[in-house]
C-alpha cells in the first residue's frame, strides 16, 4: 500500500511480464484490474506490459481479445482501456524449454523493462520451469520479483518443493504468494477495526467472546475444473489458504506496525497454536461431505459424480471446530464452513459475543435479551454489522421490551455517491509492483497451513472417513449442524 511505504522502500517495478495472459484469470480478473488502476493513474506512467502465453498471436491480435474481455468487465473504463492496450504486448513462448524463456528477455530489452514483476497465471506445475527458466536465461536479477498464484502445492512436501525450486531464481523478499482475499476491502477494514479502536480490542478475547463463526459458500458446483479439484477438495482448494488467512486475521496478536513482517509474524503465531486434529479427534470435529444432484436456484442440478463420471471420496464440503491453544483464544471454538453447490454465494465471518454475566431485565425483556454479534460480511455485499441492544420503541405494560438493532459499516451508506466495488487484485497488483508484501503469504504461512491441513487429511485417510453424501442446495450434510449444535450453538444464517 502507498501509505505503508517509507523511505528506503524497493524501487517500483518498470514493466509486469504476465504469464498465462491469454488465460481466464488474467482476462476475467488481471486485465480488468490494470484497466482500472490505469484509469486512477496509479499504474507507473507508461509501464509496459508483456503477455505470455502458447497461442500463435501477434500483439494486435492479442489486443483484440483483451479489448472483448475489458468491453465486458470495465466497460466504464473505455478510455484507460484503449490506454493500456496501447503499451500491451504478447509472446507466445512454449516456457516450458529454456531457449524460449531467452526469447523473453529478447522482447523485455525492446520494451525496456530492466526491473520486471513476473506475474504467474499459470497452473502451478509450471512455476518450476518458469523460474528455472529465468534464472537460467538471467532474467531473475536482484531488480526482478515474482507473484505466485495459489494453491502452492498439494500438500506440505510438495510446497516444499515448488518453494525451494522457485527461491532458487527468487529470494523471499522477491517472492510475492497472493491469496485474492486480502485484496478485498472488508479484509483490510477487519485490521482497521481491531486496531485502531480501542472499542475492540479489550473485548477481543475469551472473556467475551463465546465462539467465531468463517464461512465461505459458494452456490457453483465444480464443473469442468473436477480434474484440478478432485486432487485438492474443499480441504486444498479453499481452507488450506483463504480460510487459514481469514482466520489469522480474526486471532492474531497487534502487530507492532503494519511493516509486512511485523503483520506475517503475528499470523504464524495463529497457525502455530493452531490445536491439531488427529485420528481420534477428526470424527468429533470435522465434518467432510460431498453434494449429489438437487435444486440450486430453482434449477435441477447433477452431483459431483456426475459430473466427475466416476468414483471419487473427494469432499465439496467441509466443516471444522478448530481451536486456537494460546492464552487470548483458549476455550473459544472457531467453526470453518465452506462448500459448493450450498444455497447462497456468501463469504462472512461472524463473531458471537457472550450474554452480559447478569440481566437486570425481568419478564419478557429477560427473552429478548440476545448476546451481541459482529458480522464481517466479505460477499455478495460487503459490509460490517454490530448488533447491539436497545430499547424497543412504545409503551408496554410488561415493562422496558428490547431489541436487537444493526448498526452497519457499510462503506455504500457512509459515502454518497456511488462508489464501484474494487476487484481484490487492483489493490495487490499495486502492492507487488511497489514492492509491499504485507498483503501477501509468506513461505512459512503456506507451510504451516498445509501441516496443519494435512494432518486432517491424514486422520481422514487412517480413520477411514469417507465424505457425507448432502444434496445440491442444501447446507451440507446433517453432520455440519450437530458439530455446533451439540455445544449449544447455531450456524449463522440471515
Amino acid at each position: 500500500m502507498a501509505d505503508r511505504m517509507q523511505a528506503g522502500a524497493p524501487e517500483v517495478s518498470d514493466g509486469l511480464v504476465l504469464f498465462g495472459g491469454n488465460g481466464d484469470l488474467a482476462l476475467r480478473m488481471l486485465f480488468p484490474s490494470l484497466c482500472f488502476l490505469e484509469a486512477e493513474g496509479l499504474l507507473p506512467r507508461g509501464m509496459p506490459i508483456l503477455a505470455v502465453g502458447r497461442s500463435a498471436l501477434d500483439d494486435d491480435a492479442f489486443r483484440a481479445l483483451v479489448r472483448e474481455a475489458l468491453g465486458k468487465r470495465a466497460p466504464e473504463a473505455a478510455a484507460a482501456a484503449e490506454s493500456l492496450l496501447a503499451r500491451t504486448h504478447y509472446s507466445a513462448v512454449d516456457v516450458t524449454h529454456i531457449n524460449e524463456i531467452e526469447r523473453i528477455g529478447a522482447r523485455m530489452g525492446e520494451l525496456n523493462i530492466i526491473r520486471p514483476l513476473y506475474y504467474l497465471s499459470v497452473s502451478p506445475s509450471l512455476y518450476s520451469p518458469i523460474c528455472e527458466g529465468l534464472l537460467a536465461a538471467q532474467l531473475a536479477g536482484e531488480g526482478a520479483r515474482v507473484v505466485m498464484e495459489k494453491p502452492i502445492g498439494k500438500d506440505l512436501a510438495s510446497s516444499r518443493v515448488i518453494n525451494d525450486q522457485v527461491q532458487a531464481a527468487f529470494s523471499e523478499e522477491r517472492i510475492f504468494r497472493i491469496d485474492h482475499y486480502l485484496g478485498k476491502e472488508t479484509v483490510q477494514n477487519l485490521i482497521a477495526l481491531r486496531f485502531a479502536n480501542t472499542l475492540f480490542e479489550p473485548l477481543w478475547n475469551n472473556l467475551t467472546i463465546d465462539h467465531v463463526q468463517i464461512t465461505i459458500a459458494e452456490t457453483q458446483g465444480v464443473g469442468d475444473r473436477w480434474p484440478y479439484y478432485d486432487e485438492y477438495g474443499a480441504m486444498g482448494d479453499m481452507v488450506q489458504n483463504h480460510m487459514m488467512q481469514l482466520l489469522c486475521l480474526v486471532a492474531m496478536e497487534p502487530p507492532s506496525d503494519l511493516a509486512p513482517d511485523s503483520v506475517r509474524n503475528e499470523k504464524v503465531k495463529v497457525l502455530r497454536s493452531l490445536r491439531p486434529i488427529g485420528r481420534a479427534e477428526v470424527a468429533h470435529n470435522v465434518v467432510r461431505g460431498q453434494y449429489t444432484k438437487g435444486v440450486v436456484g430453482g434449477e435441477q442440478v447433477a452431483g459431483y459424480l456426475e459430473e466427475k463420471g466416476s468414483d471419487s471420496e473427494t469432499e465439496t464440503f467441509v466443516a471444522i471446530q478448530a481451536h486456537i491453544d494460546n492464552w487470548r483464544w483458549a476455550g473459544v471454538p472457531f467453526y470453518l464452513r465452506t462448500g459448493k453447490r450450498l444455497p447462497d454465494r456468501d463469504t462472512e465471518i461472524f463473531i458471537q459475543f457472550k450474554g452480559v454475566p447478569h440481566s437486570i431485565f425481568a419478564g419478557e425483556s429477560r427473552e429478548d435479551l440476545v448476546p451481541n454479534q459482529l458480522l464481517i460480511r466479505l460477499q455478495p455485499e460487503e459490509d460490517i454489522v454490530l448488533r447491539l441492544m436497545n430499547q424497543r420503541p412504545g409503551l408496554s405494560l410488561g415493562g422496558m421490551r428490547l431489541e436487537s438493532l444493526p448498526l452497519s459499516l457499510s462503506l455504500k451508506n457512509v459515502h454518497k455517491t456511488p462508489a464501484r466495488r474494487r476487484i481484490a487484485y487492483e489493490r495487490l497488483i499495486l502492492d507487488a509492483l511497489s514492492g509491499d508484501s504485507t498483503l501477501f503469504v509468506r513461505r512459512d504461512e503456506v507451510e504451516k497451513a498445509w501441516e496443519w491441513v494435512d494432518g486432517v487429511n491424514d486422520a481422514w485417510r487412517r480413520a477411514g472417513q469417507p465424505p457425507r453424501p448432502y444434496a445440491a442446495g442444501s447446507w451440507g450434510p446433517g453432520g455440519a449442524f450437530a458439530l455446533i449444535e451439540r455445544e449449544g450453538r447455531a450456524w449463522h444464517e440471515d
